[in-house]
């Protein structure tokens, strides 16, 4: 945890669209985001356009995208971003036999962008309009999701991960392509990026800006909304597949353990593994009241299906489990005793705590907290449904065969790939 960061929720495209593109629209020398979806549509066009805009001007422009989030790049979008000078990659492309590798089910689901080295975000919104849904279509309501406006020491920290992740796909590329040399130094540039002056300078060379003052100040005139704090104490925290398996787990348990009145999460795919099952059910043993705000549509057979046994399981220990009745929900967002707080791209569901890489910025700063605590407070009590457990545990035996079957393959699958939960 370092102090001096300047925290603002943003809620939905609605408020973190106009935010991206503002920043993007001010940006001098570089802006590099990373997506799992991006769609070409509805209030999303308006990054499409804010990233060619900063390219046209000379602006290093870097965008990575998921393979399996992102399929398909619109061939008039892809000859617009190359026209403009766009760096565009896609994340592990699926190839001929798709998800039937176990391999490729290491997805790059993480939301992150930075610009020019001053301003960075992150959280679960992806770069899609409100009311369009991959899985359910059309909403009649924006879906409900977060991400935060960030800047401050950890601004570094994205910088860095970005950038070896971008310089070892290019290293790999090149390796492909028998360009061994240009591989070696492509993953030279993936070490660590250390001071952040030689860094801009590089960007600097590469854009042809030699000399360019700073940005003035990472917000320009923005005033915080009563969703945002100043000087705060906040972390970026990852997961990878190397060196950065288990820190969010791990945050989250620490935080659920020392819990002593509160606990809420918001979160689209609950389905915690053992560890995380056990700190809730012991949390609220001890008298800690703990409330879940969990999607309340049907998506996906094993998304829907396998959480059930879960949510019985957690329900007879106590806790209050209220599925969001509006829209859709993208929420990956958790509080504790108004004093600790995450937000973040981090399902906790087996795919992103053991196979995807996330990234979560949490803080411990009191203010941010009670303020995010009091809003999804406000959403529990008038937008959730409250499960009860006798209706749950009652429903006809055909339906609770399919949730066990479903919990059962999720297990065995998991098993395959050398992974307990």
């Amino acid at each position: 945890m370092r102090g001096g960061h300047q925290l603002l929720l943003l809620q939905g495209g609605a408020e973190f669209f106009p935010s991206l593109v503002e920043a993007m629209d001010a940006a001098r020398m570089v802006v590099h985001l990373e997506t799992y979806i991006f769609e070409f549509a509805g209030s999303a066009l308006s990054v499409a356009h804010a990233l060619e805009r900063a390219a046209r001007r000379g602006v290093v422009v870097r965008l990575l995208i998921d393979g399996v989030g992102t399929p398909r790049i619109p061939e008039e979008w892809r000859q617009r971003f190359e026209q403009a000078g766009v760096a565009m990659r896609i994340y592990a492309p699926l190839g001929r036999l798709g998800l039937l590798l176990p391999s490729r089910w290491r997805r790059l689901h993480r939301k992150l962008c930075v610009v020019d080295g001053t301003v960075g975000f992150c959280g679960g919104i992806n770069i899609i309009d409100d009311q369009d849904d991959v899985a359910l279509g059309r909403l009649t309501a924006p879906r409900l999701d977060f991400a935060l406006r960030v800047a401050g020491p950890l601004v570094d920290d994205m910088v860095e991960t970005m950038e070896q992740l971008w310089w070892r796909m290019q290293a790999a590329r090149r390796a492909r392509q028998r360009e061994f040399k240009a591989a070696w130094d492509a993953l030279r540039s993936a070490g660590p990026v250390g001071d952040f002056s030689r860094l801009l300078q590089k960007i600097e060379a590469q854009a042809g800006l030699h000399g360019h003052p700073p940005v003035e100040g990472p917000f320009g005139e923005t005033t915080l909304s009563p969703l945002g704090v100043d000087g705060a104490r906040a972390t970026l925290l990852l997961r990878d597949n190397v060196s950065h398996r288990h820190d969010i787990e791990r945050a989250y348990l620490k935080a659920i353990g020392e819990a002593r009145q509160d606990i809420m999460i918001a979160n689209a795919y609950f389905i915690p593994g053992r560890k995380l099952r056990r700190a809730l059910t012991m949390a609220a043993a001890r008298g800690v009241r703990v409330r879940l705000l969990l999607q309340g549509r049907y998506e996906h057979f094993f998304q829907y299906r396998a959480a059930r046994p879960v949510y019985q399981h957690l329900v007879d220990a106590g806790i209050e489990i209220h599925e969001y009745a509006p829209s859709a929900l993208h929420a990956k967002v958790a509080v504790v005793d108004r004093r600790w707080s995450t937000v973040g791209s981090t399902n906790l569901d087996p795919l992103s705590m053991l196979l995807a890489r996330e990234a979560n910025v949490m803080t411990s700063d009191r203010r941010f907290s009670s303020l995010l605590h009091g809003y999804l407070d406000g959403l529990v009590q008038h937008t959730g449904q409250l499960l009860d457990a006798q209706a749950l545990s009652q429903r006809h035996w055909t339906q609770r065969l399919l949730d066990r079957i479903a919990f059962a393959i999720m297990r065995a699958t998991l098993f395959v790939t050398g992974h307990r939960y």
